[in-house]
């Protein structure tokens, strides 16, 4: 009987693996170490928690291969065939700077450097009208070049293919008949939009990162396949569903940022569970803080996002801003003598001074084990922590600003906080939300420790602190579905268009969807396909999806919907002017069965504190605070803080004034009305 499921989560320290039964709705967790191969770390873990894959009906994993593979560079030689003119496009970018003051400080090189960016004569118009047909005799030149070479991928980028790809197609066939075992990426397959950085960026990506993840999740399927598991490998993509690896051939950097997308999907789930659609994702680890939102129970979703700045890839991505602040940023004092936290980090080796790897500089973990917000051992005891070590470190800010050691202490975690609640008002605030209107999910290793005081500074109400906090990203994997993203460029006058023609474009993108999901094997009754608009005030660049009706018959309720969304998002609407069209989107999603959470009865019984011992929180004197173990909390469970509530993996640091309870999914939620 296939009745588990299995998510996989692989970070820099550490592979996190979920494991939940259907039947019951249980879920058990396991942490290893990660490996140098990826692949490894994984079968340890499966192998750590005797997981028997013959019974698991799911694997979902969440990646960082393609991700480490552009950062670090380790891809292999790829080549890109442009239009006659026009193979400095990716190096001359948008000529913008990441550090507007900077004027030294040059954006990273493409990935495919200039001697292997070539060309050929041809040549279509703006309105997808062939002017020159492609010059056959010189793209078999170009592919006799390219084979000698040994190039291992081929990105083909040619001017206006969005309007009409057939040239493209023409000369990845001609690549195909030389090469016929290397992938080649058309612009106008990968993303037929408009904006030619921006598409062959996306495009050369996609080309690059080909051989790394399809090499990766076919050494994966197989180890699987070899241990007992019959059915499709599901892989995270940054949209927030999952792809197979046959959909990974053509769309490999989709999973370019796959990782940190679990986490937010998993907080909007979780959040959901606990009756707030609208919620706020804080997933704080050892190195960086990603944040992410959800209004209406939807993940907030961008196509401006990158991995390395310069080369945008302009696949739809759930937004997550990362910022370095985790338990290992370093707080140290620069050179106009204040006080600073991250974005260095002491990671995890040597890690923070408390645990005595040869790390002396003061981190957030060695200011909360001075605070009493931490103990003296973490993950179960298998990492002790030594508060003479992280007093001394932390001596080091408080003789820097004269300061006593509890009040350096606090101040570093101030400024680390400070850091994060300023990420969340750029998430929030900015986009046009009020996170009064919001819970806040904290989780990752360090998350339910700073989660409170977070919420506290924006006057966000709650704070919701789910039952595995460190493993939470690996259960997002578990809740997804499979999703395609399909876009059209459709450039015209809100006023002047024919709805008809907008109804032959979207039918042109379902029809594609029904086949692409029909192939990984979703019944269509579980295909759900959303549509959207994206719409500009005339004269703009920048735009704003809203959703759109099927059929598309009047074009009043979109223009009504851009306005409101405008008035939303920048606090102006503009009636008088007229309203264009920039693209056509559709989101297709294959529904997945999911288990649901097993359900706890509320008990009578209230568990003792384990211990006590004296809190700093806001004040200059220590609490007297209560530690519990959350393991014997069970649903219904209730208190006024202070409290410390210790777990395998997380701490959740209950402030005086607030309110705490357990709920029937074992989640933790703090009420921060009670401190307002």
């Amino acid at each position: 009987m296939q009745n588990l499921r299995v998510a996989v989560d692989v970070g820099g320290t550490f592979t996190d693996i979920c494991i939940m039964d259907e039947t019951t709705g249980k879920i058990r967790i396991e942490k290893t170490a990660s490996s140098a191969d990826p692949i490894d770390g994984i079968m340890s873990g499966v192998n750590k928690a005797e997981i028997d894959l013959s019974k698991v009906a799911l694997f979902s994993h969440g990646t960082t291969v393609a991700t480490n593979a552009l950062i670090t560079r380790r891809l292999p030689r790829a080549a890109m065939v442009c239009t006659e003119g026009f193979r400095d496009v990716i190096e001359i970018r948008r000529a913008n700077k990441e550090d507007l003051w900077d004027t030294y400080k040059d954006v990273v090189p493409p990935y495919i450097p200039r001697r292997d960016r070539l060309t050929v004569p041809e040549r279509v118009d703006a309105a997808g009208n062939i002017v020159t047909p492609l010059n056959e005799d010189a793209a078999r030149e170009v592919a006799r070049i390219l084979k000698k070479r040994g190039v291992a991928a081929v990105a083909v980028c040619f001017m206006n293919a969005f309007m009409n790809g057939d040239n493209e197609a023409r000369m990845k066939e001609i690549l195909q008949e030389a090469m016929p075992d290397i992938p080649v990426s058309t612009s106008s397959e990968v993303l037929p939009e408009i904006f030619e950085h921006e598409r062959f960026s996306t495009t050369v990506a996609n080309a690059v990162l080909s051989p790394v993840v399809v090499d990766y999740t076919r050494r994966l399927g197989e180890r699987l396949s070899d241990e007992g598991y019959t059915r499709d490998l599901l892989l995270l993509h940054t949209g927030g569903g999952v792809m197979t690896p046959k959909s990974v051939e053509d769309f490999s950097a989709r999973l370019a940022g796959s990782g940190i997308a679990a986490g937010a999907i998993a907080s909007r789930h979780i959040a959901m569970l606990c009756g707030y659609r609208n919620s706020i994702g804080l997933d704080m680890g050892g190195t960086s803080t990603d944040v992410s939102l959800a209004y209406d129970g939807q993940s907030r979703v961008t196509k401006d996002w990158f991995i390395e700045y310069g080369y945008p890839i302009r696949f739809s991505s759930i937004e997550v801003l990362t910022i370095g602040a985790g338990d290992g940023s370093l707080a140290w004092t620069d050179e106009a003598g204040s006080l600073r936290n991250g974005p260095q980090s002491a990671g995890a080796n040597p890690g923070p001074a408390c645990y005595g790897n040869g790390n002396t500089e003061p981190t957030n973990t060695d200011a909360n084990v001075v605070l009493g917000r931490l103990g003296t051992s973490l993950a179960g005891g298998k990492i002790t922590l030594d508060p003479k070590l992280a007093e001394g470190a932390v001596d080091k800010i408080a003789s820097s600003f004269d300061l006593e050691r509890h009040a350096a202490a606090h101040a570093i975690i101030q400024v680390a906080n400070a850091n994060m609640s300023d990420a969340v008002r750029l998430i929030s605030i900015s986009r046009g939300y009020d996170p009064r209107d919001f819970a806040l999910v904290a989780f990752g290793g360090a998350g339910a420790l700073h989660g409170a005081a977070i919420a506290k500074e924006l006057s966000i109400p709650a704070v919701i602190v789910p039952p595995n906090p460190g493993v939470t990203s690996a259960l997002g994997c578990l809740l997804v579905d499979m999703q395609h993203d399909f876009s059209e460029s459709f450039i015209a006058g809100a006023t002047t268009c024919d709805p008809a023609e907008i109804e032959a474009a979207f039918a042109r993108m379902e029809k594609e969807a029904l086949e692409r999901l029909t192939h990984e094997g979703v019944a269509e009754d579980d295909i759900v396909l959303q549509r959207s608009v994206d719409m500009m005030y005339q004269g703009q660049w920048r735009s704003l999806a809203v959703d759109a009706p099927s059929p598309v018959a009047d074009m009043a309720p979109l223009v009504e919907a851009f306005h409101s969304e405008h008035k939303r998002e920048y606090n102006f609407r503009r009636d008088e002017t007229p309203v264009s069209l920039y693209r056509l989107n559709l989101k297709a999603t294959g529904i997945v069965p999911k288990a649901d959470l097993e359900i706890h009865e509320p008990k009578g019984a209230k568990p003792e504190a384990k211990t006590r011992r004296p809190v700093w929180f806001d004040g200059d004197a220590p609490s007297d605070t209560p530690i519990y173990e959350r393991d014997d909390l069970p649903a219904g469970f209730e208190l006024t803080g202070p409290a410390i509530i210790e777990q395998f993996d997380s701490t959740t640091v209950v402030p005086p004034g607030t309110r705490m309870e357990v709920d029937k999914y074992l989640n933790i939620i703090i009420r921060i009305e009670a401190a307002a």
